[in-house]
């Protein structure tokens, strides 16, 4: 009975992946139909295809850093946005932005998911600073909001004195978006995801054990120091992806896993790893699709359509804990 919930959970993430990808190739400000696209049309091949496909990748790659983070933190709502991970990770993007364009030089990809990182890693020193004093939950989140507001005060400070020009980029750049992306971006977007994703799901087994609690974990030979600084690594580079190619996107690390643990009715990460990556890459293609159509031709960015859906999970999460004490 377990093994065909899952089988139909999967099945039913992938025909809405499948739907989803489609619509989002096929319609915007102008509408293509199913014969352009198999004709090779190049609005949906230049730009709406490596889009959507951003979208999907990126999506669940924020999906399964939530997971991570919410694994190591012991915490249900921990996620790259909340705790500040995503701010920081913006901070060094924007520095790094506004330094290379001023000069007149362009940025690469890489170094710009090596500065994401880097801010990433940044925030997270921090929050596991906090975290040495400070070992209630709730308090702990409050911690990571703060470092976020911290980081978004610092971002503002540099906007404000950078070039005209400079400030168009950061500003679309900053509020969330897929657009934009290359297939030469994709690339780069795939092989890094790719490969922090390949390693955490080969974590499944060790990070399954941590969930039954430090001394279990132990008892069964995992190797504690080594997989938390494993988590810390992958959910950075993940989230630090993410932030350096789309912006800061909310809620998503948050809502996806949660959604994903009560369709699946589980949160062994062996079932839930992938099903975390197909939600949240479902999660965002749907997010995109409204933004890019709901009122046409303008765009709302990204982050504020995944608050829309997702602050009201984040809500309900934390009266179903209250109600549970």
């Amino acid at each position: 009975m377990t093994r065909t919930r899952y089988g139909l959970c999967y099945a039913l993430l992938g025909v809405a992946l499948a739907l989803l990808l489609l619509a989002n190739i096929a319609a915007g400000s102008v509408n293509v139909s199913l014969a352009g696209i198999l004709a090779g049309d190049r609005i949906v091949w230049g730009i709406r295809v490596p889009r959507a496909l951003a979208a999907l990748i990126l999506g669940g790659a924020l999906a399964v850093s939530g997971f991570l983070l919410q694994t190591f933190f012991a915490n249900p709502i921990a996620g790259p946005f909340i705790l500040g991970i995503s701010s920081g990770a913006k901070l060094t993007v924007a520095l790094v932005m506004i330094f290379l364009m001023s000069g007149g030089r362009a940025i690469g990809s890489i170094f710009m998911i090596l500065a994401a990182f880097a801010g990433a890693m940044v925030s997270m020193g921090f929050i596991l600073l906090i975290s040495r004093y400070i070992h209630q939950p709730s308090l702990l989140v409050v911690g990571g909001v703060m470092i976020g507001y911290i980081c978004s005060a610092v971002t503002d400070f540099v906007v404000t004195f950078a070039d005209d020009a400079n400030i168009v980029n950061l500003h679309n750049w900053s509020l969330g978006s897929f657009s934009g992306i290359s297939w030469d971006n994709l690339r780069v977007i795939a092989i890094v995801a790719g490969a922090a994703l390949f390693l955490t799901f080969f974590l499944s087994k060790p990070i399954g054990a941590y969930q039954m609690g430090e001394v279990y974990a132990q008892n069964m030979g995992v190797n504690i120091r080594a997989l938390r600084i494993w988590l810390i690594l992958l959910s950075s580079i993940l989230s630090a992806c993410v932030t350096a190619f789309a912006g800061p996107v909310s809620f998503v690390g948050i809502a996806a896993p949660h959604l994903m643990k009560a369709m699946f009715g589980t949160a062994k990460p062996l079932v839930i790893l992938p099903a975390c990556f197909l939600g949240g890459a479902v999660f965002c293609l749907l997010c995109d699709f409204i933004a890019r159509t709901a009122f046409s031709p303008t765009e709302l960015s990204i982050s504020s359509v995944t608050a829309l859906f997702g602050a009201p999970i984040v809500i309900y999460i934390l009266a179903k804990r209250r109600s549970a004490k």
